[in-house]
């Protein structure tokens, strides 16, 4: 498929457990355990789960800000795993990201402008002129206005916050943008605001998201196709209009059964699950999700079920379509 931009193979990412007086290794914290996905030019991929499911380790695992155990990041035919320091600064240029906390991702000592220049500088892209040019520029983009520029993160709304941070990773004009639950901090009335934004960037800028949330209800906004993450896995993977009609992962089932409808004379029956988040320091055997799952058999305690094509562009991880 020609129009692959990011391709995903065999991502793990394994934190050891160290103890005792001499500090020796006791075990791994599987964060990312084996996930496989792409994501094509000009499409958002929303990826969900529950939090601690390694779906933020997973983005920051595609910019190399944590490093991979394992597998292959392909980013327009390069593996970013083989590219050296040096070689890896000049890739973000194309591939930014926009972070959870807008207050915690801005530096409260630089003002707005010098934020935004920094991108430029630090690549090389343009006088000192074109830069306050562009911060300029980026700033009306994004709903905010040019004399904002001299002012500090501090003096800004959360909602004006996280555009700023959007602005910031547009500066480059990148070609995808890893979108790390950019409006989960934010009040509610802002998120449609900032969603909204980001749509109408994508069509202005030709990007393609990733999309990072726990939220459903957002995802299915924004997103063409989703993934859902559980306990460092993907268990099913499709487009957002199939994954909300007819899911096929118990988990999935699970997960949109608990959105409320916004409507009270509409009543459904809510699938509560059962029993706790395993820890990913001991994972279970076989199916991750058998612990809870309803629909439990001998095989999905004993047999990992691998992420298989069910019907056309709909995958999932699942024994019961064995």
């Amino acid at each position: 498929m020609d129009d692959i931009l990011l391709k995903v193979e065999g991502l793990k990412k394994y934190f050891p457990i160290t103890g005792g007086i001499f500090g020796k290794k006791k075990g791994d914290v599987k964060a990312v355990d084996d996930v496989d996905f792409y994501v094509r030019k000009g499409e958002t991929l929303g990826l969900v789960g529950e939090s601690g499911c390694g779906k933020s380790t997973t983005g920051r695992m595609l910019m190399r800000l944590i490093e991979p155990t394992e597998g292959q990041v392909i980013f327009e035919g390069k593996d970013l795993g083989k590219l050296n320091a040096n070689e890896m600064r000049k890739m973000r240029k194309d591939m930014q990201m926009v972070f959870q906390d807008p207050f915690a991702s801005l530096n409260p000592r630089h003002t707005v402008e010098k934020i935004l220049e920094e991108p430029l500088i630090v690549h090389g892209i343009g006088t000192a002129k074109e830069r306050k040019q562009r911060v300029k520029e980026m700033l009306e983009v994004v709903g905010l206005s040019s004399y904002h520029a001299k002012r500090y993160p501090h003096q800004f709304s959360g909602g004006q916050r996280q555009r700023i941070g959007i602005a910031r990773a547009l500066m480059t004009k990148p070609k995808l943008i890893i979108a790390d639950e950019p409006v989960s901090a934010l009040d509610v009335s802002i998120q449609s605001q900032v969603l909204n934004l980001l749509e109408d960037l994508q069509k202005e800028f030709q990007l393609t998201y990733l999309f990072i949330a726990h939220d459903l209800g957002v995802v299915r906004h924004i997103s063409d196709r989703v993934g859902v993450m559980y306990l460092g896995r993907l268990v099913e993977i499709t487009t957002a209009e199939k994954l909300y009609e007819k899911p096929l992962h118990p988990y999935t089932q699970a997960l949109l059964a608990a959105v409320p409808i916004p409507d009270p004379s509409l009543k459904k029956a809510r699938e509560l699950l059962t029993g706790d988040l395993p820890s990913p320091s001991d994972p279970p055997k076989g199916c991750a999700f058998h612990t809870r799952c309803k629909e439990c058999m001998e095989v999905c305690r004993t047999t990992r079920p691998e992420l298989r094509e069910l019907e056309p562009g709909h995958f999932a991880a699942c024994h019961l379509y064995g």
